[in-house]
């Protein structure tokens, strides 16, 4: 299988506001960039969208690693939260429903067809790649306000 590195972050402009994603994807020497926005969402859907974008781009099974600023994103991987969740029906506890449950259902199948192992770096910190994928989110969000390039969250709950 490929070894390919991955760097990924959301960006949301309040929170929730117009948001985006950016992503790196390092591959013998190969370099891929990719952004958008989307006119209402969240940080979190954010970050878990960014990682989605980036496995579904994969053609086939590959070892993965997969660099996030995100706790939110890293944590509920690593600690097994989001299995968690799933098998108590989506609830996070016996009250409370869990969040960003269509971006969850699609990250999992991922993580059963790729390898990938969940790295945690310090956001706007020293990471060259975890920097340039905030520019790559944010400018996605600026860009979009210029030329009216937004496109829906259609699985933000608005809450």
């Amino acid at each position: 299988m490929k070894n390919i590195d991955i760097y990924t972050d959301g960006a949301c402009s309040g929170n929730p506001g117009p948001g985006g994603y950016g992503v790196v994807m390092l591959y013998q020497g190969h370099r891929k960039e990719m952004q958008a926005a989307y006119k209402i969402t969240t940080n979190n859907r954010m970050e878990i969208l960014a990682a989605v974008v980036a496995l579904e781009t994969l053609k086939e099974p590959c070892n993965v690693r997969l660099f996030s600023d995100s706790r939110y994103l890293v944590d509920a991987i690593e600690k097994g939260w989001v299995t968690r969740w799933q098998q108590n029906n989506w609830k996070r506890n016996k009250t409370e429903k869990a969040l960003n449950i269509d971006l969850w259902e699609r990250l999992l199948p991922l993580l059963d067809k790729h390898n990938v192992e969940f790295v945690w770096v310090r956001g706007h910190a020293s990471n060259v790649e975890n920097n340039r994928c905030d520019e790559l989110a944010t400018g996605a969000i600026s860009a979009a306000r210029e030329n009216g390039g937004f496109v829906d969250d259609e699985g933000y709950e608005g809450k």
